[in-house]
């Protein structure tokens, strides 16, 4: 159980206050500070999977929490921007995202029981829909300004981030929505049996 890439994917799970709290902390850098933190949490989601693989230590506590750990720090982040922005455009998708999240597990569990998950197994649209989402998400949660010194010192104009940031946001959305039909019809033989 205490392999190294079950102790990345615990600690990812432990940067979730962290992250909440640069979030909300009341200086300049909070928003940059937090999506530091979540850039962090998703550079070590792709390291415990690269990590379990190439030392030979998948394991069935591995695979249970390194989506519980992926869904909580996503769910957190977009509960949070969806409260800051307090927008429809950003609260709608948010919304979107965490039911299909829930709408998924419930799919993958119900298939688990009748002995076939891997008709509902992550898929390549799948993993475009998490690339996109954590682009837009890790975008909405750094609020870049034109003050910032990061940008200013690369030359990148802070909008091109915020462009960037709704633009992947909106392709998350529809992929969201897209993959849960995909999967949901692949399921449906079963689920109407």
């Amino acid at each position: 159980m205490w392999t190294i890439p079950n102790q990345i994917t615990l600690f990812r799970i432990l940067l979730i206050p962290v992250f909440i709290t640069v979030y909300y902390l009341p200086v300049s850098w909070n928003h940059f500070g937090a999506f530091a933190v979540f850039w962090f949490a998703a550079i070590s989601d792709a390291l415990d999977g690269y990590l379990a693989r190439k030392l030979n230590q998948s394991s069935p506590f591995g695979a249970f929490i390194d989506p519980v750990a992926d869904k909580l720090m996503v769910a957190a982040a977009l509960i949070m921007i969806a409260e800051d922005y307090q927008n429809w455009y950003v609260a709608v998708p948010a919304m979107i995202m965490i039911s299909r999240e829930i709408f998924i597990s419930a799919l993958r569990e119900f298939m688990s029981s009748r002995g076939k998950r891997d008709i509902v197994a992550v898929s390549t649209l799948g993993k475009y829909k998490t690339a996109a989402q954590m682009l837009g998400i890790m975008g909405l949660i750094w609020q870049p300004s034109e003050s910032d010194a990061l940008l200013n010192f690369l030359y990148v104009p802070h909008e091109l981030i915020i462009v960037a940031a709704y633009i992947f946001y909106a392709i998350a959305t529809i992929l969201t929505v897209w993959t849960m039909v995909v999967y949901f019809k692949a399921a449906w033989p079963e689920l109407k049996d």
